[in-house]
């Protein structure tokens, strides 16, 4: 599912994306999505921002676990993500896990910004799993 070109489109589309572009080829994709500002951050980006994620997966492990490589900017701003993310099989289905550095370069103000940021990628990654359990569920 996570390198279905419709699912990432409707990754997109659930994103409130006024613009994006999908690819996948094999285990990579790359998506970048034009999104309204976060309130916290408009003054610092204008009305809108450009975040482009790239994902690379693993091959499958033997209890069928994956993981992958993530990397998400943030298009002529000085804001990055750098991690890792897990797939495996647990509870009721998968759990994934993301580790990983959000960096904010700006000297002094950077881990104020860093700090506020959190909470709008964390809001990306749960949107992806909503679109993820109506996929799942058949209705995606």
């Amino acid at each position: 599912m996570l390198t279905n070109q419709q699912y990432q489109e409707q990754v997109c589309v659930a994103s409130e994306a006024i613009r994006f572009e999908v690819s996948v080829a094999g285990p990579t994709t790359h998506t970048s999505r034009t999104l309204p500002a976060p309130d916290s951050a408009a003054r610092f980006t204008g009305p809108q921002l450009t975040v482009i994620e790239d994902n690379a997966w693993n091959e499958a492990e033997s209890d069928g676990a994956r993981s992958g490589s993530l990397t998400m900017t943030v298009q002529g701003q000085p804001v990055s993500l750098k991690g890792q993310l897990r797939l495996a099989p647990g509870g009721r289905g998968t759990t994934v896990t993301l580790t990983g550095q959000l960096k904010v370069a700006i000297p002094l103000l950077g881990r104020k910004l860093e700090q506020a940021a959190a909470p709008a990628v964390l809001a990306g990654f749960h949107t992806q799993q909503r679109v993820g359990d109506r996929w799942l569920s058949g209705a995606g």
